[in-house]
């Protein structure tokens, strides 16, 4: 007979993690178990180990609110997030509910139960009253790699930052970077440092913004402030500033593009050498703003460490990367930072009284739930701040909906279907994204089917929303099963 747990939780990151502990916290009547496809805490900090991998949030955003980050850095590497995730559940006793190496591939809704069944990749099942997707979406078994023509001519090494070889050595070596984005701009300054040179090889420009890699405010305050204080001061001007800055890129993008662009050209004092490589075609924030740490990236091109080539490859030759323009780039490294692939729910199955549920054509019911799809949630963050602003919000929202199950005996909560989808759920320009469109949920033109990316307004409504409205709901029944819709 299989186990069974008021709610299971898919994902034992910094949701998972943050999930378990507002769970326990305010329900701790509840049984509960994190199923973790991997063998450690961390997810997406445990997963990429490549050069300089860092949070591009600052820390006091990105750490949970109930345990505020205590390092002096404000952009943290990955390896001081893992552990304060992994510190995170093990003081919270989270730990001795996650099950590792237990990757969740489908799960089953019944009706006549009220329950899902998950089914496992070893084969075993579980069944919960509430299933909780906190994987993330990126797909960790496969990175985007485009196919390169004559890849098979190349004598060097081609490896893809998503499965980082420990083995590999870069020092002295040519080495290249293809891609413009969050990876390869941190790629790019940490190579630097050993390799003879590196090369940024990107198709189109991408905005970069310099972060110092301390808080001068949140400094301040723990100087004067007790440590939970303190954290709330840093937390509350940098929410402020990140969201301001948004808002201003939207309002007014030709003036923040002018912004931009004069902080490059103060750092690389070469202002048609920005024009060429640093002044993308698009306007801020359609597509997510690259954090430099105290402007490590265009430090390293200044002092002829690493340079910026933008054309289109042509094909791989023996010694290196043949362009459109005839010049061959040699290298004996060749970095394929050329994004990631997207995946929702992390790859799990889902099916309603055997029906299967094509998330694609789902709306997304207040960013966390499927029309249709009975005591199910995933979890994700903001595209334009730190993921743990709305993951925060989104378990704060499942525990209200719990308790409000609780207080009425209900058994099921299942969105109903709005009249209109229009909008996709991950509202960017840039390529990782748009090759994944029609597998993520689409939003409706109205609450509570319109995902706004303003934490502002959302740390205000989401606490006080109603989780009856557009909300079908299943009475627990004596004899006879009920079904009663509250809007």
């Amino acid at each position: 007979m299989s186990e069974h747990f008021d709610v299971l939780i898919i994902g034992a990151g910094l949701s998972g993690i943050g999930a378990a502990w507002r769970l326990q916290r305010q329900r701790p009547q509840d049984t509960y178990a994190i199923l973790e496809a991997r063998d450690a805490i961390g997810g997406t900090w445990d997963l990429f180990r490549y050069p300089g991998v860092r949070s591009d949030s600052d820390m006091f955003t990105l750490s949970y609110p109930f345990r505020p980050w205590r390092e002096p850095e404000a952009l943290a590497s990955g390896d001081k997030i893992r552990r304060y995730i992994q510190d995170t559940a093990d003081e919270a006793g989270i730990t001795g509910n996650i099950r590792f190496g237990t990757r969740v591939t489908r799960a089953d809704w019944s009706s006549a139960e009220s329950r899902w069944t998950v089914h496992t990749a070893s084969g075993t099942t579980l069944t919960c009253t509430f299933l909780y997707g906190c994987a993330g979406y990126y797909s960790y078994a496969e990175g985007y790699q485009p196919d390169f023509a004559g890849l098979g001519d190349f004598t060097g090494r081609l490896v893809h930052p998503q499965f980082w070889p420990a083995d590999l050595d870069w020092a002295g070596k040519r080495v290249v970077v293809i891609g413009s984005g969050a990876t390869a701009v941190t790629l790019v300054p940490s190579m630097a440092a050993d390799a003879a040179h590196v090369t940024m090889l990107q198709r189109s420009p991408t905005y970069v913004t310099p972060l110092p890699d301390r808080d001068v405010i949140a400094d301040v305050a723990r100087r004067f402030l007790p440590p939970n204080a303190a954290n709330r001061v840093a937390r509350a001007k940098n929410i402020l500033l990140t969201q301001g800055f948004y808002q201003l890129a939207k309002r007014r993008p030709k003036l923040v593009r002018r912004a931009l662009r004069d902080v490059a050209v103060h750092f690389l004092k070469n202002p048609g050498y920005v024009d060429e490589h640093f002044k993308p075609s698009y306007d801020p924030w359609d597509q997510r703003l690259c954090v430099i740490p105290s402007a490590d990236l265009y430090t390293s091109i200044a002092d002829g460490r690493a340079s910026v080539v933008t054309d289109h490859i042509d094909r791989f030759v023996p010694e290196g990367i043949r362009l459109r323009s005839g010049t061959v780039i040699e290298a004996d490294v060749v970095v394929s930072a050329t994004g990631l692939s997207l995946l929702p729910i992390g790859g799990v199955e889902l099916s309603v009284d055997s029906e299967p549920v094509d998330v694609g054509k789902s709306a997304a019911y207040r960013g966390l739930m499927l029309s249709g799809v009975p005591n199910f949630a995933y979890c994700i963050g903001y595209v334009n701040a730190s993921w743990t602003l709305r993951a925060d919000l989104s378990h704060r929202y499942l525990l209200k909906l719990l308790d409000h199950m609780e207080r009425h005996g209900y058994t099921a909560a299942t969105p109903t279907t709005p009249g209109d989808i229009g909008r996709p759920l991950l509202d960017l320009s840039s390529g990782y994204v748009q090759r994944a469109l029609d597998k993520f949920p689409r939003q409706g033109n109205r609450d509570p089917w319109l995902v706004r990316q303003n934490y502002l307004r959302d740390v205000v409504t989401t606490p006080r929303a109603d989780v009856t409205r557009d909300m079908s709901f299943t009475r627990r029944p004596a004899t006879v099963r009920s079904t009663e819709v509250v809007s």
